[in-house]
């Protein structure tokens, strides 16, 4: 198929240009986005970069829960990043790196369809999936850890010929696409499901038993080799400070006297019994909460299904017409079919293991691809059909979800924090789970002790006695970080009063009384309120306003409760408010003087 209105992209340099431009683009889409506020943001990714790189491993007390202890390479990064360049250049930066998937995207359907207009057009239908959008210049990392995973399938396509005959440079060349493959497992490890898949497929292709071993090994010893010079520093740093390379995870096998005996494995999301195991891709596009916190459309999952499901029953019906000796004429050139093995095996692990969607985002990128190939080899006939369902799937997507994001700002994070007599000497604690406050932790002074007590952290006896212990060390004064009230629906006030001061409509009464026609006809969800000025300002409705005080008290009456278990005391009456953002976006928070109650 041609796509005559895409004849443009036939040109010699049209992949090249594609390849500076797109990437560009999505840079550009990250800043439109505007600041990352996602939840795990204000948890871990900016204190974990943090922590690295001021060496508190091992000083602060789990400020990030469990996930103080995640491999930090990519928080480091966008630690540099925030610290080096302004918020909204940081933010395109990590927008054009996730831009490049679509240079890698090409190159593999090249590989596998020899056409350059159409390979451009199925990666760039490929970079409009729900999660890849959803996660578009933040910080969560699955979309950063896909490229050198897809630089990976790209060599062993790109190397087929010569490593199926054991060339030298080729067999070299499929090591590296194994350490490709370790390093985003080494990046986050949720992706050591596409290593343990791609080793497994190369078991697959029609090459003699020991030849397919042969090569597995040397992928394997390929991804071997890029986890460790990844993440083998890490892992052994978290032996030597807690006796786990994995802490707390997996500590059923390394036995931390840190850590509960357990996996530390959110199996949430999983399917529930045999049938959600086999309808799992009409079940979550139909309600994507079953796989995901955030509302997806996941659509291209059922259809890409029912043509794997095609597929299958068109090879078996040819299989059988042929006779049970006669040779069959493939449907898929041997490249494709091992696309479609890795494929399959990736997406049953993860199904099985996690069931999040954000894992899946490197099959989310492969999906269109796929389901054009498996579509061309079962109706060949209907591939302008395919071309419609493919852009329609496509613009399904469009709007999509996010992760959280705020405005611009010069300072992408922001926060006034009090004086601290003897910084030495003191503890802030952190009570709270959700919302998360791990970020704020970036803001005390360097000897300030930052301790999380009953934040979702899984304690041991010997846990508990190390944060004793660090009580006992420090005589104080100590203090409590607790989260402030605040009202969402203010935020949404300012944004619409700042939209409407931008044009001018709150200066002077001619302009209120425009805005006033306006919000005749236009639903605000505010009040206009007069000033004596002459200008005017927006007030909330009287049902969305809130007494943030008698809320605050709610909060610090729990929390009173919450740290009595740890043997603090908390002073209610010194507990006060200050001002946090990130972005635009206020995250206010208290700090409460708090005591070590006699034993």
């Amino acid at each position: 198929m041609k796509f005559p209105r895409f004849a443009f992209l036939d040109h010699p340099r049209a992949g090249l240009i594609a390849a500076v431009l797109v990437p560009l683009l999505f840079g550009v889409l990250s800043m439109a986005f505007g600041q990352d506020t996602n939840w795990d943001l204000r948890n871990y990714h900016l204190y974990n970069g943090y922590a690295l790189m001021h060496g508190r491993i091992g000083f602060d007390i789990a400020p990030a829960a469990f996930q103080t202890y995640f491999i930090p390479t990519l928080d480091v990064l966008y630690y540099v990043l925030n610290h080096g360049l302004s918020p909204r250049l940081a933010g395109f930066v990590l927008g054009w790196l996730h831009g490049l998937n679509f240079v890698l995207l090409a190159a593999i359907a090249r590989q596998l369809l020899g056409n350059q207009r159409l390979a451009l057009l199925l990666a760039g239908m490929g970079m409009l999936g729900a999660g890849f959008l959803s996660e578009l210049g933040n910080t969560m990392g699955d979309n950063l850890s896909a490229l050198p995973l897809l630089g990976a399938l790209y060599l062993i396509l790109r190397h087929w010929d010569g490593w199926s005959r054991w060339q030298a440079r080729s067999v070299w060349m499929l090591a590296v696409a194994g350490a490709l493959s370790g390093l985003s497992a080494g990046l986050k490890l949720t992706n050591a499901t596409y290593a343990v898949a791609l080793c497994l497929a190369l078991l697959g292709v029609t090459l003699p038993w020991w030849q397919r071993l042969r090569l597995s090994l040397v992928f394997g010893l390929g991804v071997l080799a890029g986890l460790m010079a990844s993440a083998g520093w890490w892992f052994l740093k978290m032996w030597q400070t807690f006796g786990n390379p994995l802490f707390p995870q997996f500590n059923s096998i390394f036995r931390s006297p840190l850590a509960p005996l357990n996996g530390v494995l959110d199996t949430h999301f999983r399917p529930l019994n045999m049938t959600e195991n086999l309808l799992w891709p009409f079940i979550f596009a139909r309600d994507a909460h079953r796989v995901s916190e955030l509302t997806l459309k996941l659509m291209i999952w059922p259809v890409l299904y029912v043509v794997v499901l095609a597929f299958a029953l068109h090879w078996l019906w040819r299989r059988a017409r042929a006779g049970a000796t006669a040779p069959v004429t493939p449907l898929l050139s041997a490249r494709a079919a091992f696309v479609l093995l890795f494929f399959a095996i990736a997406y049953l692990v993860w199904m099985r293991m996690f069931s999040i969607y954000r894992y899946l985002i490197p099959l989310e990128l492969l999906a269109p691809l796929l389901l054009w190939l498996l579509w061309q080899a079962v109706w060949p006939t209907a591939r302008r059909l395919a071309g419609a369902v493919l852009a329609v799937l496509a613009l399904m997507v469009l709007q999509a979800s996010t992760w959280g994001h705020a405005g611009w700002t010069e300072k992408g994070f922001s926060a006034e924090v009090p004086a601290f007599a003897t910084p030495a000497s003191s503890i802030v604690f952190l009570a709270h789970w959700d919302p998360p406050t791990g970020w704020m932790s970036t803001f005390f002074p360097q000897p300030v002790q930052v301790v999380s007590i009953g934040t979702g952290f899984p304690e041991s006896p010997a846990w508990r006695a190390r944060i004793d212990a660090a009580m006992a060390a420090r005589p104080g004064p100590h203090y409590v970080l607790l989260n402030s009230a605040k009202n969402e629906k203010d935020s949404t006030r300012l944004h619409k009063l700042a939209a409407v001061q931008w044009l001018g409509l709150t200066d002077d009464v001619a302009g209120c009384n425009r805005l006033e026609q306006l919000m005749h006809r236009v639903r605000f969800q505010v009040e206009l309120r007069r000033l004596p000025t002459g200008g005017c300002t927006f007030d909330l409705l009287p049902q969305h306003r809130m007494d943030l005080a008698a809320v605050n008290r709610e909060l610090v009456a729990a929390a009173s409760n919450h740290v009595r278990s740890y043997g603090l005391e908390l002073d209610a009456a010194s507990c006060t408010t200050y001002p946090a953002a990130i972005g635009d976006e206020p995250y206010p928070y208290q700090l409460c003087r708090v005591k070590i109650l006699p034993k």
